[in-house]
């Protein structure tokens, strides 16, 4: 049933398939003693966690990728599969968490996790993205640590002081949800 579902968002090989697959199964077992996710139903979960992470996926060019509050792996561990082109870092602060996508993300070699909050991360990036975190958590960090900037939101807009213009793109599923991608403005504020 997932490959079908799957399907419908975009075209995948079947090992990229069979990692996702695997994935929502382990974040299914752990989601019995660990709050991954709220979304248990598998149609709800591909439309919601995985759509949106692959229609995210097709708009980064290739480069260095920091998820910020990765929490079950949404958008970075997806990212991480379709896009062998991009290097993902997964910083989660909750250890338990962490420890959940690093066993996810064990067979990826081109994912690491950082179990620590986002604006302890020294590291700059390509692109920063990120998916159910709030906008007053991001912007301690979000601006140091990427001049480009993918998040999955909702109707909401980003803040103006992030002094960042956007491209609101809605997500195909619809119900007010976009990609919001930053333009290029010049060199980030590393403060």
């Amino acid at each position: 049933m997932f490959p079908e579902l799957i399907s419908r968002c975009a075209a995948l090989g079947s090992e990229q398939v069979a990692a996702l697959e695997a994935h929502y199964a382990l974040l299914c077992k752990w989601n019995k003693v660990l709050n991954l996710t709220t979304v248990d139903r598998l149609e709800e979960a591909v439309e919601r966690h995985y759509c949106e992470s692959l229609f995210l996926a097709q708009h980064l060019t290739p480069g260095t990728v920091a998820d910020v509050g990765s929490g079950a792996g949404f958008p970075g561990f997806v990212v991480a599969v379709v896009r062998p082109d991009c290097s993902v870092t997964l910083i989660e602060s909750h250890q338990r968490k962490a420890v959940f996508l690093r066993e996810a993300a064990r067979k990826l070699p081109n994912v690491r996790v950082i179990a620590q909050r986002a604006e302890q991360v020294s590291t700059v990036f390509d692109w920063a993205i990120s998916r159910a975190v709030s906008y007053s958590d991001l912007a301690k960090s979000i601006r140091r640590l990427s001049r480009r900037v993918a998040l999955l939101t909702g109707a909401e807009e980003p803040p103006a002081d992030w002094s960042l213009e956007w491209e609101a793109i809605p997500l195909p599923s619809g119900k007010q949800r976009f990609l919001r991608v930053s333009r290029e403005t010049g060199e980030a504020d590393r403060r």
